[in-house]
């Protein structure tokens, strides 16, 4: 074999070696050609690149979990907390997340980090910790679309934590056990009230029915017997007190 036919297999095995790619079902390749991008991605499969004028970027398809830092914000009602989220997306149009935009990852990144600065800081406090599902959707639907232009689609936006200032923490315990002692104490004047309103129907059955005070004394005996103590009950009718102190003497008679 000749010397010019070995060096035109080398350049071949060298150009087929370099031209040809292989791409995962989760990627997609975009291809610039001379410095222009083809109407269409490639892959996935078995994809033929013509080096060296071709060159391909590769692009992950599958869902991209952000992490968003920290972030100072002051609510709406003059709180400073600190808030980090984490945002879940996926490039739904390849050649728009290359073309578009520069590092379309560090770019979702910051449009996360304002967009959470933004619409947590028209919040107030109350609605930050309790509303939370609510501000999540508002930042889903924010972010999705100034990221809608990249190919890139938000599906949730996420509020991790909220850390509040020391004395913040404080106050909301105070309001908290306020409620608490607040609610204790409806609640005893509300059985209160039912104990009174049961009294008064015992107190009309015993009027009507004298013999059952009788009844009570004697079952107060038995459930003070069953405890084996030294108190001794002696029931007396309250008739008879009646009887010796609640009688007017009778005034005595003219002659």
């Amino acid at each position: 074999m000749s010397t010019p036919t070995i060096v035109g297999i080398l350049i071949f095995a060298i150009w087929f070696y370099n031209s040809v790619k292989i791409l995962r079902e989760y990627e997609r390749g975009v291809i610039f050609r001379l410095g222009k991008v083809l109407p269409k991605p490639k892959g996935p499969g078995l994809i033929l690149v013509l080096w060296p004028i071709d060159k391909m970027v590769k692009v992950d398809l599958r869902i991209i979990t952000l992490d968003v830092p920290p972030q100072d914000i002051i609510t709406r009602d003059n709180v400073t907390v600190k808030v980090n989220a984490v945002v879940f997306y996926r490039v739904m149009d390849a050649q728009s997340a290359i073309i578009q935009v520069e590092r379309y990852v560090y770019a979702t990144s910051q449009a996360a980090q304002t967009t959470l600065r933004s619409v947590l800081g028209e919040s107030e406090l109350d609605e930050l910790l309790s509303q939370r599902e609510k501000l999540n959707a508002r930042l889903q639907s924010i972010l999705d679309q100034r990221t809608d232009a990249w190919g890139i689609k938000v599906t949730s936006v996420e509020v991790k934590t909220v850390d509040l200032p020391q004395e913040m923490v404080r106050a909301i315990s105070k309001q908290a056990e306020a409620e608490r002692e607040r609610r204790a104490k409806v609640i005893h004047a509300e059985g209160e009230y039912q104990a009174s309103g049961r009294l008064a129907q015992a107190a009309e059955t015993i009027a009507r029915q004298p013999v059952a005070i009788q009844l009570r004394y004697l079952q107060t005996l038995t459930e003070i017997g069953t405890e084996q103590n030294t108190t001794i009950v002696f029931p007396l009718p309250v008739e008879m007190f009646g009887h010796l102190f609640g009688q007017d003497k009778k005034a005595p008679e003219k002659k």
